[in-house]
């Protein structure tokens, strides 16, 4: 009969450390023991009592020993802890910084998608957010760049100088001050990355500092999630596109993806093999590799290191946010870096401490029943948040794949009445396409929000309906904060266009001829219009603009 100890004892053992290379052999240890002076029973009962007062005293509950097995922590981790600690943090550093840099125009006052608006019509049990008891665009911007320099801090090792309990406060401020910022931001927010950066934030608050050794039962949560971003990503691609399981995708997706990268052009003309051999290669990393993370070490090291490799793969293939940088970093702490480095002396757990830790881990494991009924439901949904915290969730990506591109183009012009031969002005976007000749650029892990959004318009205009509207507004009045998301205005700050017009193209990448021949990575091909010339009329009553 298993004792009570048994699960403790196999997570420890079976997916914290290594597997041992062979039997020790029996006589040799019987030869190298040394020899034992019997001992009397007053002399064990004094050395129980003594040990059992310098327990109580260390503050080491439960977790400090079970008889030889220390199942609460996993020192060995110690440094997979501080790797992925710091790697968390730069991403934290790059979420706070976009944020800070766009909000006014899509969140503002006036921006696109007002804030205040939204928390007018939604309830805080919905979107809990420090914005629902108040918000300016003064008091956003302070959250954004407190949560920037909380981030610096972290990243530059601060929660090490600070007790336990500090350090876990100190992590937990980026957490609220982020999750303030996703719950209120709407479509802009509406990216699976942004609930796994919570997701894993949360854990990262509980994974303790420099005063214990890591708690094994945040490890395996942090394993729990990897499992569920690519198992999750993996079996939405089997069950979506046929394109996946004809392992063709990829003949389409370098070009198709939201924002190509500046070696995207090469990965599309790739042999059509190769990318069949790329598709069968990512099925294996996002179906089986996965399992792997739950054995001995060192094989879930080896599983960990790649989907690693995998990440890197698709960072250099194109654009996707800090979604493939996350990934790496929740996949870092799998990683048993023992081997580089002996973990030092570390005082033991707290007994408070170990309590949260279980108490966070049932909350967890509770959470996890919708998103483990969905990961295995044929009707699997992807990239959304079962409470509104966004503690546990469910990924994935590309379950569909586009075969043509469909790029909406931007422009105006200052004629007085807009005709086909009128002189319009093409907006230049960051990093989505728009001039062919211009050679796409890497921005990830920063986030172009308004850039992919408009890779969704191209899909179709109903993602485009809450936003698209106030995007042509303000481009006709100069909006500073707007074009300041834009790579390049056609028009002087002090002169606006009077007409504004979309058009849909369809893009593709130019074969190695057409390259060598213009220069263009791109070839594009007039669809149809998307929006009709479109100006703004000043009403002098109210001084309100409308579309005409």
């Amino acid at each position: 009969m298993l004792s009570r100890l048994s699960l403790e004892q196999f997570v420890t053992h079976c997916l914290f450390h290594p597997l041992p290379s062979r039997k020790p052999n029996e006589s040799a240890l019987h030869q190298s023991a040394p020899a034992v002076k019997p001992k009397n029973t007053a002399t064990i009962k004094g050395e129980i009592h003594t040990a059992s007062n310098q327990v109580r005293e260390s503050g080491a509950g439960s977790g400090a020993k079970i008889g030889s097995v220390e199942w609460f922590t996993a020192p060995d981790y110690w440094l997979s802890r501080l790797i992925f600690q710091r790697a968390l943090a730069a991403v934290y550093l790059v979420a706070f910084l976009t944020a800070a840099l766009q909000f006014r125009a899509l969140l503002g006052e006036r921006g696109m998608l007002p804030v205040p608006r939204y928390v007018a019509r939604v309830p805080f049990r919905d979107a809990p957010s420090v914005f629902q008891l108040h918000y300016s665009d003064r008091f956003f911007a302070l959250c954004s760049w407190s949560g920037c320099l909380v981030a610096a801090a972290l990243l530059a090792g601060v929660d090490g100088l600070l007790p336990l309990w500090a350090a876990m406060l100190l992590w937990l401020v980026p957490w609220l001050l982020y999750l303030s910022i996703v719950n209120v931001g709407q479509t802009w927010y509406g990216f699976g990355w942004e609930s796994l950066l919570l997701e894993i934030g949360f854990l990262a608050v509980f994974l303790g500092n420099d005063r214990t050794a890591p708690p094994v039962l945040v490890l395996f949560l942090l394993r729990w999630v990897l499992f569920r971003v690519e198992f999750g990503a993996g079996l939405i691609k089997l069950r979506g596109d046929p394109c996946w399981r004809k392992l063709t995708c990829l003949d389409y997706h370098h070009e198709t993806q939201p924002m190509p990268g500046p070696l995207s052009w090469f990965f599309h003309h790739l042999p059509k093999p190769l990318h069949k051999v790329e598709v069968a290669a990512n099925h294996f990393t996002q179906l089986v590799v996965p399992v792997l993370l739950f054995t001995p070490q060192p094989i879930a090291s080896a599983a960990a290191c790649l989907m690693i490799l995998t990440q890197l793969w698709l960072v250099l293939s194109g654009n996707f946010s800090w979604l493939n940088w996350i990934t790496i970093v929740v996949a870092l702490s799998a990683v048993d870096f023992s081997p580089v480095a002996a973990p030092p002396d570390l005082p033991p757990t707290p007994l408070w401490y170990e309590i949260v830790v279980l108490a966070v881990t049932a909350l967890v494991l509770v959470l996890s029943y919708r998103p483990t009924r969905n990961l295995i439901s044929r009707r699997q949904i992807m990239n959304c948040s079962f409470d509104p915290f966004h503690l546990v969730n469910t990924y994935g990506a590309f379950g569909s794949i586009n075969r043509i591109r469909q790029e909406v183009v931007i422009e105006g012009t200052a004629d007085e009445v807009p005709r086909a031969d009128s002189d319009w002005r093409e907006y230049e976007f960051k990093g989505k396409p728009g001039d062919p000749r211009r050679w796409p650029r890497q921005y990830a892990p920063y986030h172009l929000r308004l850039d992919w959004m408009m890779w969704f318009a191209g899909i179709s205009p109903a993602y485009a309906g809450s936003w698209f509207g106030p995007l042509v507004e303000r481009l006709l009045e100069n909006d500073r904060d707007t074009l300041r998301l834009l790579r390049r205005s056609p028009f002087p700050p002090d002169s606006p266009p009077r007409y504004i017009r979309a058009r849909l193209y369809q893009y593709r990448f130019t074969t190695w001829r057409e390259l060598r021949a213009t220069g263009a990575c791109w070839h594009r091909t007039y669809i149809r219009e998307f929006l009709p010339p479109t100006r703004l009329d000043v009403v002098a009553q109210g001084g309100r603009a409308h579309r005409r």
